[in-house]
């Protein structure tokens, strides 16, 4: 059996640290806290669990504070998870049952991170990240936000999940790093320029993030998964400001990228003619998105909305219009096996029952 260091990065997380803790405390064989300045209880909770508490002053850069705290782990393998993570009962025991059959040549475990989760459950993002690592590779995190971990060897893709509970948002933290990064005159590489499409994206400055995505994916250097983003989020921003002759142009442009239609992008086309009314184009595009299926072992973003309930309640609209109420009632009938108690769902089986459609 292996051995874990558990090391995370922390700073005034007194509302979730007893949460996460508690699905990993009796799983890994050492926990390490690295504080950044909290000014809460966050330092006294920590302590409840492990004497490994340490202090390292913020320097404006998460990389700095995620590479001390791998320098404490003293076991094979490191995992780390941010304050506002947990494990789920079905992926603590995927993982207690990793850990005792863990081939020890295996230098990376890759996770899914289920980033958000919609009210009833659902998945609504998703991406893998190297989250269990061989101490003795020394692996290092890089870029001052949105960072990552330049992993290289033999890696095993697990069915582990990773969940993301945010209970809080701190807005423009991100942002305002990547700003200063602009202000010191440092270089921007091509995931800056995506990651920093995003930050003003989430932060409504629409027109600034359009340029960003459009730096991303004019340059040449730069992960083909983040070039298709960048032109489906430019979408989104488009979107935003009402340009839809430039929406429907970046979600096709995605396709220079990604080869094939992605359901990200398909649910999002069929949106643009479903607004034209243009319904049976739109059933098209929705069509397409249900009959895409995720890549387990992709690593970039994945919106399983979009490939599910999402396009089965807009066909159901879609129809609708089109006097189909049979068709209609079916797609809604789909959507319900994922959101059951969505109350939109619900109200139109009242709607398709007084038709006489329902079953």
């Amino acid at each position: 059996m292996v051995t874990i260091s558990l090391c995370m990065i922390v700073k005034d997380e007194e509302d979730v640290l007893n949460r996460c803790l508690d699905t990993v405390k009796d799983i890994v064989d050492e926990i390490n806290i690295i504080d950044t300045g909290s000014s809460d209880k966050t330092v006294e909770i920590a302590k409840n669990y492990t004497d490994r508490v340490f202090f390292f002053p913020w320097t404006g850069k998460f990389a700095d504070a995620r590479n001390k705290s791998f320098e404490y782990a003293t076991k094979e393998y490191i995992l780390y998870l941010d304050a506002d993570d947990v494990l789920l009962v079905e992926d603590r025991e995927k993982l207690k049952k990793l850990k005792e059959t863990l081939d020890p040549s295996i230098d990376s475990v890759s996770m899914y991170y289920n980033a958000g989760t919609d009210e009833f459950g659902n998945v609504t993002l998703r991406y893998r990240r190297n989250r269990l690592l061989k101490r003795e590779r020394n692996y290092r995190w890089e870029g001052d936000c949105h960072n990552y971990i330049n992993v290289r060897g033999k890696i095993l893709n697990s069915d582990i999940s990773v969940t993301h509970k945010k209970t809080g948002h701190s807005v423009g933290r991100n942002l305002n790093i990547y700003r200063m990064k602009i202000e010191r005159g440092d270089r921007f590489s091509a995931r800056d320029y995506f990651y920093y499409g995003n930050e003003l994206k989430e932060n409504d400055h629409y027109e600034e993030a359009i340029e960003s995505y459009k730096k991303n994916i004019a340059m040449k250097e730069g992960w083909i998964e983040d070039k298709v983003f960048a032109c489906i989020h430019k979408a989104d921003c488009y979107n935003m400001i009402g340009d839809i002759n430039n929406e429907w142009k970046s979600l096709l442009e995605s396709f220079l990228f990604s080869m094939t239609p992605r359901a990200e992008a398909c649910s999002r086309i069929g949106y643009v003619f479903q607004r034209k009314k243009e319904y049976k184009t739109a059933i098209y595009w929705y069509e397409l998105a249900t009959q895409e299926t995720p890549d387990e072992n992709r690593w970039s973003f994945t919106y399983p909305a979009l490939y599910t309930w999402y396009p089965h309640l807009q066909m159901c609209l879609c129809y609708d219009r089109l006097g189909d109420f049979s068709k209609a009632y079916y797609h809604n009938e789909e959507a319900k096996k994922y959101r059951p108690q969505d109350q939109r769902i619900i109200s139109n089986e009242e709607y398709f029952q007084k038709k006489g459609v329902a079953l």
